[in-house]
């Protein structure tokens, strides 16, 4: 290599140097088995997280469509536009926007992604949506809090045109039964050193482990179908946001673990005292404390299927009498889904026993009474109204009868004649 180097750069003589010195490193150890050298001879430009890159659960495409969005976001400072699903398209190279949206999607499922809130002008024109990008998946306690519609999401996605989304959104829902069944606090903030290294297993091991928002049943069976090819990955021209190019501004993240455009969340109010939501298993309704939020209704569904159907609504009527004695100086309820966990596994241990919850009841019935009493009042009322209409109908055609017979002429009908 020493002919004709007289012309050439530094950088190319340092690599020379480079080449050379590992040539002759590899011919000194003779004892190791035969394998094939590498040398990196770029620039180094952007970091990326270990675990996305070796993310058991994501594609490629999704991977990619991560890495995409992390640069825009690093360029501006963390604080930009989210890239049009075109904009993403171009620059991993991925022909179709439906693959885009199913990887926006699966990132979203897996909480690599969250949606933060949706904006909308006064006049409630869509301007776009606010997302925050995360170096790892968040725990759920940070996503139901991040996201107010994460569990929504997660159900709808259950009718994706994907079979990928379907089969990622099942998988993270089959985990949060899961670890309900095994009575495990899902609402718990772990240590992130201990998820980490959890992650760290799953991605090193042969045997499936947990990882993140996967349990290890649940990670068997991803592999298996991915295994069998059973995911249908054509793709589909469904667009779950359709957003296009979206709206954000800064804002400090909610969580540690959040590299974000822009963490907001809005907020509906409530008209009603209490919402009526369909039970878990449509067979009839539950009333559910105002205070809980769509998350944590859709959370306290799967809660609720772990303990017979007879004691689900006196549990949410002492779920709602504690939060009440808080006016009375109990001690807030900082963390709903733990009380309603702790009223569950009572439940099923066979020492829950209605107490503050009984008052909820009885304003409930008494509620009802009135209602019903109401409704039977306004019946009689219309019954009453109609019958002497009718009987005013009947004298006037008798009178018209009457007159018509004694030659008479037929009166003019008034406004008077009908009272």
């Amino acid at each position: 290599m020493g002919e004709g180097s007289r012309g050439l750069r530094p950088e190319t003589h340092a690599l020379d140097a480079l080449i050379q010195a590992t040539i002759e490193r590899a011919q000194q150890d003779s004892g190791s088995t035969h394998t094939d050298t590498m040398l990196f001879m770029g620039n180094r430009h952007q970091a990326f997280p270990t675990l996305v890159v070796q993310d058991p659960v994501l594609e490629p495409v999704d991977k990619l469509v991560w890495m995409v969005i992390m640069l825009q976001a690093q360029v501006t400072g963390g604080s930009t536009a989210f890239p049009s699903y075109e904009y993403l398209a171009r620059k991993t190279n991925v022909s179709s926007t439906s693959t885009i949206s199913r990887a926006v999607a699966i990132l979203r499922a897996t909480r690599w992604l969250t949606l933060c809130a949706r904006l909308r002008e006064a006049s409630g024109r869509f301007r776009g949506n606010v997302y925050a990008l995360h170096d790892e998946p968040l725990p759920l306690v940070d996503a139901l809090h991040l996201d107010p519609d994460y569990m929504k999401f997660l159900q709808q996605s259950l009718g994706h045109h994907h079979a990928r989304v379907r089969l990622v959104a099942q998988g993270v829902l089959d985990t949060i039964d899961e670890d309900i069944q095994e009575g495990i606090d899902i609402c718990a903030q772990g240590h992130p050193l201990e998820r980490r290294l959890q992650a760290a297993e799953a991605i090193q091991q042969d045997s499936p482990r947990r990882y993140f928002a996967f349990s290890a049943t649940v990670m068997t069976r991803l592999r298996n179908v991915v295994g069998e090819g059973g995911a249908d990955h054509r793709d589909q021209n469904s667009k779950m946001d359709g957003t296009g190019l979206q709206i954000s501004n800064p804002q400090n993240s909610k969580s540690g673990s959040c590299s974000s455009y822009i963490c907001k969340t809005t907020t509906t109010e409530h008209v009603e005292d209490i919402k009526i939501s369909g039970h878990a298993e449509g067979k009839s309704s539950l009333i559910y404390p105002k205070r809980l939020s769509d998350n944590q209704r859709e959370l306290a569904d799967r809660y609720l299927k772990s303990v017979p159907a007879a004691v689900r609504q006196p549990i949410l009527d002492e779920l709602e009498g504690r939060f009440r004695s808080e006016q009375k100086g109990m001690k807030p309820v900082y963390d709903e889904m733990r009380f309603l966990h702790f009223l569950c596994r009572a439940s099923n241990k066979g020492e829950f026993v209605p107490n503050l919850g009984i008052k909820v009841r009885d304003e409930r019935i008494e509620r009802e009474k009135v209602r019903l009493r109401s409704l039977k009042q306004k019946e009689q009322s219309l019954v009453e109204a109609k019958r002497r209409e009718s009987s005013n109908a009947s004298g006037q055609q008798q009178l018209s009868e009457l007159r018509k017979s004694l030659n008479l002429p037929v009166r003019p009908r008034t406004d008077d004649d009908s009272v």
